[in-house]
């Protein structure tokens, strides 16, 4: 008994030994773990902000394309008003339509170029 009048209850060293390791294991697996979750949120920020700087890149070429193309359509409007006869009407339509559709298939490339890269980015691994 020890000065309390209680029994000591002593663990043997052999016991001891196990739960420390034990302990210890657990510890480096808590740890790792850990370590873990924080490269994995860090690589979720990452690809957020590769996502939504793809997205900016993506709004900034559709707003310029839009506004090249209101331009355009201001300028073919223009144009039509001052029209001296319908040939000329019909020839500045010509020119509007076939200048349109050039100008769609462009944009419509280039959107899709920076759309195949975007992905292209974010699903690679991160170094």
């Amino acid at each position: 008994m020890d000065q309390g009048g209680h029994d000591r209850f002593e663990i043997p060293k052999e016991v001891r030994s196990i739960a420390e390791a034990s302990f210890d294991q657990a510890r480096k697996a808590f740890e790792h773990m850990l370590a873990s979750a924080q490269q994995t949120a860090s690589t979720i920020e990452g690809k957020g902000a590769e996502v939504r700087a793809n997205a900016k890149e993506i709004t900034t070429k559709a707003v310029t394309y839009a506004e090249k193309n209101v331009a355009a359509s201001l300028d073919y409007a223009q144009q039509l008003l001052h029209a001296k006869d319908l040939g000329e009407v019909l020839r500045l339509h010509g020119e509007y339509v076939q200048a349109q559709m050039k100008s769609l298939a462009e944009q419509a490339s280039e959107l899709g170029q920076i759309v195949s890269k975007a992905a292209v980015d974010v699903a690679k691994p991160k170094t």
